[in-house]
């Protein structure tokens, strides 16, 4: 009695008892082929907030405190801590809002550029700094994510076909 063996060619034969019930399904989304573009824009956007949050706090507390000892205006940096989460998820609704927010910021940069004494316009300066790179890469982001999933959709749509009526002759 001979036994077969399979042949180099031939791929190994999966059982259910070889693949693992643990394994995660590979899932291909549009944040999993991103384009460099997009990364960029995340890690510009994400970097430009955290930078905020940290000026905010330290321009408050230590560099150049409106009083001695720090003050509740450091306060302000809480509503910058809310988006974290959202940018560090992809959430592109995110993007969108909090481009709208950092006008807030930005505003307060400028008046505080023009209205404080020396130390605080040098983080005032650094503050309109970082509002206008996070905006932008919030709104590159934005932007680049529409053009993204659009030709990741032309891509899946089959090309058109003439219509049916159209190809039938009497």
């Amino acid at each position: 009695m001979t036994t077969s063996q399979p042949s180099p060619s031939s791929p190994p034969a999966t059982t259910a008892a070889s693949v693992s019930p643990l394994a995660e399904p590979v899932v291909t989304t549009a944040e999993s082929t991103a384009t460099p573009e997009l990364a960029l824009s995340r890690q510009l956007a994400v970097g430009s907030l955290v930078g905020l949050i940290v000026l905010c706090l330290a321009w408050e507390l230590w560099l150049a405190p409106l009083r001695p000892g720090g003050s509740l205006m450091a306060l302000k940096a809480l509503p910058l801590c809310l988006p974290l989460a959202g940018l560090l998820k992809h959430r592109l609704y995110t993007y969108r809002w909090v481009s709208l927010l950092v006008w807030l910021y930005f505003t307060e940069g400028v008046v505080r550029a023009y209205s404080d004494a020396w130390p605080s316009q040098l983080w005032a300066g650094v503050e309109v700094l970082l509002c206008l790179s996070l905006f932008a890469a919030c709104a590159l982001h934005v932007r680049w994510r529409f053009r993204h999933a659009a030709a990741l959709a032309a891509a899946d749509t089959p090309p058109a076909t003439p219509d049916a009526a159209s190809s039938v002759t009497p």
